[in-house]
């Protein structure tokens, strides 16, 4: 769309089932930990983005679930769920969420990928 003789660009946001990340971060350096408000450092963080966003708090409740874990954040509005706990827990909660969006709720996968 061209307005003004400038090129105007609209974004559309369509959401659909998906996971688009989900990233173990294991022993993460403790600064990170603290510039997300997290004090009680434990061994790794958990990240999810998922669409629809508000799919993020079955996330948050299916992690805590599956696995000894703690939510270090969720938003509604974005789709974004930050968990942290040990390295097995967090894994385990990573794969709990999966099989819950994934394999009973339809959600389109991605790889849990790690650092």
């Amino acid at each position: 769309m061209i307005e003004n003789g400038k090129e105007r660009i609209i974004q559309e946001f369509v959401p659909g089932r998906q996971i688009t990340l989900a990233h173990v971060i294991a022993n993460p350096i403790p600064d990170l930990y603290e510039k997300l408000g997290i004090y009680d450092v434990s061994g790794a963080l958990g990240i999810f983005t998922i669409t629809p966003s508000e799919a993020a708090i079955i996330a948050g409740d299916a992690a805590s679930k599956t696995g000894e874990v703690q939510i270090g954040f969720v938003d509604r509005f974005n789709g974004s769920l930050l968990i942290y706990g040990d390295v097995a827990g967090v894994k385990a909660a990573m794969k709990g969420v999966m099989q819950l969006l994934c394999d009973r709720m339809h959600f389109t996968p991605t790889d849990i990928t790690e650092s």
